[in-house]
């Protein structure tokens, strides 16, 4: 039976879901090796009480951001890129659809390509088998997301608790091979990163992310489930990404948790932690893309969307193409919280807190002033030393300020019908 989810409509109140099912599915989401990498460069460059204050800060200011708009996104029905229309117009909503779906299948490249990789390395298979191994996997991660919401939800059901056993064990050990408490405050940094910019790369890393979140948090019963389960992953969650990377750092000089446990002799939990980590966030991944791609392209064919996102991102990491992106989608992460700041004021503002039915209006081709506060959001976040909370709020602002100016109803180009 086809599972649409509703990619170009609001998802009515009889499909929502309890706090249990919605939080399981993001925490598996934000459960993401990348995450673990940003931790080990903090755990190198800071002393451990200062290395708790960095990620509770960044990683605070990341769950609020996310729960921002999950809690739009339950009280709308609508995901970002249906929110889009309303602050960029029919038209220009697209750019966001492109930047938010093209980051996702960088992504998605990336994580095929990675599993591969680390299995033949971590396992001793034959190295010929990488290729073959990135087609299987590439196509593979996007079965759940075919599904639809269910399967992601039943991926995350079983997977989530066992990621947060294995993760346990291996901070335990850690823990005991360190010493203690007074084995970590004995440590001393390595390296040297500002505050800025650690707190900058804890926000950039899952940032966009959080911006398309509300793919699932639409679907909470409530506000309050969205909010809580947004908090619970992408504030506790990502942050126990954070941390698992910074002790592996200090304590094995190996931020991913797989090489952790591989050093701590666990070698069979490492190759499952690796399947497991990188489908809960892969499967999350090609679904955001299929999201966006039916908005870009106007169709509800979600599944097919699907296997042709997966199709791309297993050709880019078989040719390799993933080492260029990985760069490019870094930057990218400055230019997509501005999406969400200037998401939130107009819903705010403009809409007073409650977004007509999509279906029922004639939308302007494009919305000049989204499109506009989005601009000096992108460029202030560009030119900042902390792009993500910049860019958030100068679009966000910049968006209040020219809507409230007297040109605002001479703006606005309307929809041919």
């Amino acid at each position: 039976m086809e599972t649409s989810d509703y990619p170009l409509s609001e998802v009515p109140k009889s499909e929502r879901k309890g706090l249990l099912s919605t939080s399981i599915l993001l925490l598996g989401f934000t459960f993401f090796t990348a995450t673990m990498w940003a931790g080990g460069s903090l755990g190198k460059a800071f002393t451990f009480d200062e290395l708790i204050l960095v990620i509770v800060a960044g990683n605070l200011i990341l769950g609020i951001y996310a729960a921002a708009l999950a809690y739009i996104a339950c009280k709308s029905g609508l995901n970002s890129v249906l929110m889009g229309r309303f602050c960029f117009g029919e038209v220009g909503s697209k750019l966001s659809d492109f930047i938010l779906g093209f980051t996702q299948i960088g992504w998605y490249a990336w994580g095929t390509a990675t599993v591969a990789t680390v299995l033949v390395k971590t396992t001793g298979l034959p190295a010929s088998l990488e290729i073959p191994l990135m087609i299987a996997f590439g196509m593979a991660f996007c079965l759940t997301a075919m599904v639809g919401y269910r399967g992601l939800d039943w991926l995350s059901r079983f997977a989530v608790p066992a990621m947060m056993l294995f993760i346990m064990i291996s901070l335990y050990t850690g823990w005991v091979d360190i010493g203690g408490v007074n084995g970590l405050m004995a440590q001393t940094p390595t390296e040297s990163l500002s505050w800025a910019a650690a707190m900058t790369m804890i926000i950039g890393t899952f940032v966009s992310g959080g911006t398309q979140a509300t793919n699932w948090s639409r679907f909470a019963k409530t506000p309050k489930v969205a909010v809580m389960a947004t908090l619970a992953a992408f504030f506790l969650g990502n942050g126990l990404m954070v941390i698992t990377g910074a002790m592996g750092a200090l304590i094995y000089q190996q931020a991913d948790i797989v090489d952790v446990m591989i050093a701590q002799g666990f070698v069979v939990l490492a190759v499952l932690m690796l399947l497991l980590n990188i489908w809960t966030t892969q499967d999350n991944t090609i679904y955001n893309f299929a999201v966006a791609g039916c908005n870009l392209l106007r169709t509800d064919k979600r599944r097919l969307v699907t296997v042709i996102g997966a199709a791309i991102g297993t050709v880019l990491a078989v040719g390799g193409m993933y080492n260029l992106l990985i760069p490019f989608l870094i930057l990218l992460g400055t230019f997509i919280p501005p999406i969400g700041g200037v998401i939130m004021a107009d819903f705010w503002v403009n809409h007073k807190g409650r977004y007509p039915k999509l279906a029922e209006q004639t939308l302007p081709a494009f919305n000049w002033l989204g499109l506009g506060a989005y601009a000096i959001g992108s460029l202030a976040a560009y030119s900042s030393p902390m792009p993500p909370i910049v860019g958030v709020l100068v679009a966000a602002i910049s968006y209040v300020i020219l809507v409230k100016q007297p040109f605002t109803n001479t703006s606005l180009d309307p929809v041919e019908s």
